[in-house]
């Protein structure tokens, strides 16, 4: 019974997640634990802001073709390629249906206005801290950063994620001890 109770909890309410890599720090350290909310976004909307963890698009998982299409080379990924993995990756919700988007010096600027975002490592010279080619986010489809912007493979490279691709909002880390919190 414990077990079938525990095994509903993780299908449907909350689940436990490891950070695999460096992509959220200074944010979210390697190997933290995070829990999160399976059932928050049947209720509402995916908010600019909110870190999630969802299924990235085939390709992005293994370094393979990440973009669904071909693009300039100054621009975001506008499309991702059509099939999810089965892999989870957890970004920041930087832009949402409908918004207009560019990448100055690492930061989204969504519809004209450039993010503010202390709690990001900054993007150092690299060729996806400046994509000045502004995309148009799909419907219900999300454009997903990193928070350590020069290491994080996320949207700029395999384009807006579908919002059914979205397993859940990050809401709490529970591990290690001296990290516990909400968000």
């Amino acid at each position: 019974m414990a077990i079938g109770l525990a095994l509903v909890i993780q299908a449907f309410v909350v689940k436990p997640f490891q950070i695999p890599s460096g992509s959220m720090e200074p944010t979210l350290d390697i190997g933290q634990r995070v829990l999160v909310s399976r059932f928050n976004y049947r209720f509402q909307d995916p908010e600019i802001g909110n870190i999630v963890v969802f299924h990235p698009p085939i390709g992005a998982e293994s370094g393979g073709q990440e973009c669904g299409v071909d693009h300039p080379p100054a621009q975001p990924c506008p499309e991702p390629t059509p099939e999810m993995a089965d892999e989870n990756f957890i970004k920041r919700i930087v832009a949402g249906p409908g918004d207009r988007l560019y990448i100055q010096n690492g930061h989204p600027v969504v519809n004209g206005e450039i993010a503010d975002e202390p709690f990001i490592r900054p993007c150092r010279g690299l060729a996806e801290c400046e994509l000045k080619d502004e995309i148009t986010i799909p419907p219900d489809h999300y454009f997903m950063m990193g928070d350590n912007r020069g290491a994080s493979d996320d949207s700029r490279a395999f384009g807006p994620v579908p919002r059914d691709w979205i397993v859940g909002q990050a809401f709490a880390t529970y591990w290690p001890p001296d990290r516990i919190g909400i968000f």
